[in-house]
């Protein structure tokens, strides 16, 4: 099974995320996410980074972890590869990602994601895991 598949949408671009556990599908949801911005593979995880966030629920905690993210991405130049969730219930996640400052020598930047959104959300167990399904506004 893949980590996460990229879902073509007529105006945005969208991810398909996969996990054995819901942990591993937020963090393969936001592994795919930053594959969209860059070439994750020419990004070197020499920072770390702490995440938490709440939300009313698990689907909604999903799109403000992603949107958590960019914002970290944003804010602080970064490019993030790696995402660790160390805590997740229905209404909390905590997670570490690491990551380094945007080279633009070394890191071309592909998609520009402003964030990501509720339409087409899902979220839900498989009979081989977990899926997440998110549409990002670019």
């Amino acid at each position: 099974m893949p980590l996460f598949e990229v879902m073509e949408h007529t105006a945005d671009i969208g991810i398909r995320s996969f996990g054995a556990t819901r942990r591993e599908a937020f963090e393969n949801a936001a592994m795919g996410m930053f594959s969209l911005l860059c070439d994750i593979d020419k990004v070197e995880a020499r920072l770390t980074y702490k995440v938490e966030v709440e939300a009313d629920d698990i689907e909604t905690l999903l799109v403000e972890w992603l949107n958590e993210l960019l914002y970290l991405h944003e804010s602080e130049g970064v490019l993030l590869k790696k995402f660790i969730v160390t805590e997740l219930s229905e209404r909390r996640i905590v997670g570490r990602c690491r990551g380094e400052h945007i080279d633009h020598k070394r890191h071309k930047l592909d998609a520009d994601i402003k964030a990501a959104t509720y339409y087409m959300l899902r979220l839900q167990q498989t009979d081989r895991g977990w899926k997440a399904e998110v549409i990002f506004d670019v």
